[in-house]
């Protein structure tokens, strides 16, 4: 490379560069950037002094500075701590067959891994730069000490989707820098003290929580784009969220502090779409690189909208496959991240006109990639266009799924829906119905997540409440499976309040015992409500915060829960990593799973039906002969009390209550080791609407 020509301008000295990797390399005594085109005619390297308006330089790639459709350039004696640049593109336009180029645009490196903006949330950048969002050389000399990948087998994790900054944004969290990366790190005692072994992030990449336009209709109040799903590179940390000047070191930090306490850190990857929308949405940087490789566009050139965002990346296009594998390579490599998932995950095996892809190149890709081979993969099986795949995902033996099966018909079930007792029980195996030779461990189970209800409105609601997102009421799930226990919204009826608290035991115990991996929604365990709001995307407010002051009010809960996570990872039983057999291959006198009524052997699987009795033999509970205790999971979804019979253990094993959620704390749970035998060992008496779990030993 020494010896290429060197060319002069403004100051600055620079030559042909290399064509990989993209983005901005610091090299010795220069940066080399790279971009790709295909059909570009011509480009030029904008240079700006960090936070200045006004260019330093503008070099143009010379045509010796192509390979192929890369353009690459060295530029030699720059400061990568002071300089921010973008590139100008040139070519056609020509809407109608997919080209949006325009030469008065800076454009933002896709693979920019520090993106500057504002910083600080809620300020945005300069409407009137004509560069908003700038990309910065970075480097990183972060001290990993050896960390690495947790690798915890997933049907031994318990997850806990979070939203960053609501996590410690609210006043009541006591931190230095709420809402930041570095104010989780103080939570983490919290988070092992409930027993959750894995964070799920919501989307960290770089994104404008300002990009919202609409106002809440009640206060006239502007909205944001809170939840952070419109990312602007798909590289870099959001700024945002750091509490000083280096987004990538903080939130290393985190994952570090994180695998220390041996706690996973998956990230919620938004690589369908971007936020440069539709026609109408503004030119950041894909667009005006190349638009016609980097979104599906129909014949007219519109953009085909599969994620209700506007526009939908060209996920299996070759050079977009680069892009999206180096970046996950990137958050694997650099970041120590365990595992990611995927938003609307269906729309990326869709082909270039929209058709869904029997084997998208992208995702066997990822299956198979050597740099992801630890790392999990979890697919939201769905799009926004209706593009359905939950167990037809194409898995490779790799991906997982959000089951959002499980989510509906749990609901259904607890609230006492007829003719559910056939899917629970499918439910609780985890789903062999719908993943079939993929195992429980495909099934992602969970009641809540940030889509929706949280537990505590599911149990207070029959309807949405959305009229403060300033669309009418008409944004969010309509279609909820709830049950407001009587009275909708807040009420001080003691009776109804009990029942709501119960419904909520009723749905963490289900979820905790079925095999597969069980995700918790951040603030479930204290039983936060958005007011009915199923779609609070937009609310940068208490209504999303996690409230540390709540804590004290929910203890019960809170501690219901902990012994709760603590059971699950005591019993190997309910941590399978294959299906039951519904035989006893051990010869222990039971099979391994069996299916029982109010009478032993008599379940009732008709649609007036509201009742099941499950029992697992430890015996079965891992393919390497570890034994387990029996445990006899009852669920009563009816609204009256009624008696079950039990199974007999063998001399010298007794019945003891490790859940019952019909009694009051702190009888509805205990630690384990310290459950109570039951007074009567041949029968137990279930409350209305209540679930208990036995462990025989």
């Amino acid at each position: 490379m020494d010896a290429l020509p060197r060319y002069q301008r403004d100051g600055f000295e620079y030559s042909a560069g290399m064509p990989r990797p993209f983005g901005a390399t610091v090299v010795q005594g220069a940066i080399n950037f790279s971009v790709f085109s295909s059909h570009a005619s011509g480009c030029s390297l904008v240079l700006f002094k960090r936070g200045a308006k006004a260019p330093l330089a503008e070099l143009p790639f010379e045509a010796s500075f192509r390979t192929g459709d890369v353009y690459a350039m060295r530029v030699f004696g720059l400061d990568y701590r002071d300089i921010e640049y973008g590139f100008r593109i040139e070519g056609p336009y020509d809407p109608a067959n997919g080209h949006r180029f325009d030469a008065t645009k800076i454009l933002l490196d896709p693979f920019a891994k520090d993106i500057g903006a504002s910083g600080v949330w809620g300020q945005g950048h300069d409407r009137d730069d004509p560069y908003p969002y700038r990309a910065r050389p970075f480097v990183d000399d972060f001290d990993w000490g050896g960390d690495r990948q947790l690798n915890i087998p997933i049907e031994d994790l318990v997850i806990y989707e979070m939203h960053l900054r609501g996590f410690t944004a609210h006043p009541s969290s006591g931190v230095e820098s709420p809402g930041s990366y570095a104010a989780v790190i103080s939570k983490i005692p919290y988070l092992k003290q409930l027993g959750v072994n894995c964070i799920e992030l919501m989307p960290i990449f770089e994104f404008d929580e300002l990009d919202n336009q609409r106002v809440n209709p009640l206060t006239g109040q502007q909205l944001m784009n809170y939840w952070g799903y419109n990312p602007i590179g798909f590289f870099a940390p959001n700024a945002a969220y750091a509490a000083g000047e280096s987004p990538a070191h903080e939130l290393k930090a985190l994952v570090k502090a994180c695998h220390r306490n041996g706690i996973e850190v998956w990230l919620d990857v938004v690589l369908n779409h971007t936020a440069e929308g539709d026609e109408r949405g503004p030119t950041i940087s894909y667009r005006g690189i190349d638009n016609a490789v980097y979104y599906l566009l129909g014949d007219d050139g519109d953009y085909h909208n599969y994620t209700g965002t506007g526009n939908t990346f060209n996920c299996n296009h070759p050079i977009v496959r680069v892009v999206l594998l180096d970046c996950l390579r990137y958050w694997v490599s650099e970041f120590h991240i365990d595992g990611f998932r995927f938003d609307l995950a269906s729309s990326m095996g869709r082909d270039p006109q929209g058709n869904p892809l029997s084997n998208p190149p992208l995702l066997e890709a990822l299956a198979y990639d050597p740099v992801l081979a630890q790392t999990k993969l979890i697919a939201e099986a769905w799009d926004a266009a209706g593009l359905y795949q939950v167990g037809t995902f194409p898995a490779y033996g790799r991906w997982a799924e959000w089951n959002d099966r499980f989510r509906d018909d749990l609901r259904r079930f607890i609230k006492g829906d007829g003719g559910m007792v056939g899917a629970i029980a499918a439910r609780i195996q985890g789903s062999p119905d719908i993943y079939g030779e993929r195992g429980p461990r495909a099934s992602v189970n969970f009641v809540t997540a940030h889509d929706g209800f949280t537990l505590r409105d599911l149990v207070s609601y029959n309807r949405k409440h959305n009229l403060i997102n300033g669309e009418f009421n008409r944004d969010g799930a309509d279609q909820n499976h709830s049950w407001n226990c009587g009275s909708e919204g807040e009420t001080d009826d003691d009776e109804i309040n009990g029942l709501r608290h119960r419904q909520m035991k009723n749905f963490l115990s289900v979820l905790m015992v079925s095999q597969g991996a069980p995700m918790l929604l951040m603030g479930d365990e204290i039983a936060h409500s958005k007011g009915g709001n199923n779609n609070s995307y937009c609310h940068d407010s208490e209504l999303n915060w996690f409230d540390w002051g709540a804590l004290d009010g929910e203890r019960s809960l809170f501690r219901f829960l902990r012994n709760l996570i603590a059971f699950r990872a005591a019993h190997p039983a309910l941590r399978r990593r294959a299906y039951f057999r519904h035989d006893d291959v051990m010869d222990s006198g039971y099979p391994d799973i069996s299916f029982h009524g109010r009478s032993l052997g008599q379940p009732d699987w008709s649609w007036e039906s509201r009742q099941l009795g499950i029992l697992l033999c430890g015996e079965h509970a891992a393919p390497d002969g570890e034994a387990d205790d029996m445990i006899y999971i009852i669920l009563n979804a009816h609204w009256e009390t009624a008696w079950f019979d039990l199974p007999a253990l063998a001399p010298g094993q007794h019945w003891h209550v490790a859940v019952n959620t019909m009694l009051s704390a702190p009888e509805d749970s205990h630690p384990v080791g310290e459950e109570p035998p039951l007074p009567i060992q041949n029968e137990v008496k279930l409350g209305a609407r209540s679930v208990v779990i036995l462990v025989g030993r």
